[in-house]
């Protein structure tokens, strides 16, 4: 599976972005998918996970509430809807998606075989 974001950029506190992850493969519908992010001079952190029948969602409690992460299977597409976004927000995003995930792992990246190549997201404040 190979994974292509886009929908970076720069933006004021306050705005938003869409970010898309357009996956390849026939067989998109059988991957949990989620988005990770890293912060300069931060570890990567779990930021919303969404299992393949787009019935159940995850966030970080960072943000909940502001952030939501949605699919598309017909177009292997899949998406994190950013509002309201903080400066705090800053941080290159990777879309990752792998199969067989549980619950428990779903916010672990070393679950995760396949990566995006990332896409940078700057909040000015």
């Amino acid at each position: 599976v190979q994974l292509v974001e886009s929908g970076g950029g720069l933006v004021q506190a306050g705005a938003f972005l869409r970010l898309s992850c357009a996956t390849s493969g026939r067989t998109f519908r059988d991957y949990t998918t989620a988005w990770f992010r890293r912060a300069p001079g931060k570890e990567r952190e779990f930021v919303a996970a969404i299992k393949r029948n787009g019935g159940s969602t995850y966030y970080a409690d960072s943000v909940k509430g502001r952030f939501t992460i949605s699919r598309d299977n017909a177009k292997s597409t899949f998406y994190l809807q950013m509002n309201n976004l903080k400066p705090e927000d800053t941080a290159i995003y990777y879309c990752v998606a792998d199969k067989n995930l549980i619950t428990s792992s779903l916010r672990d990246d070393a679950q995760y075989d396949y990566w995006g190549q990332g896409t940078q997201v700057t909040v000015s404040s």
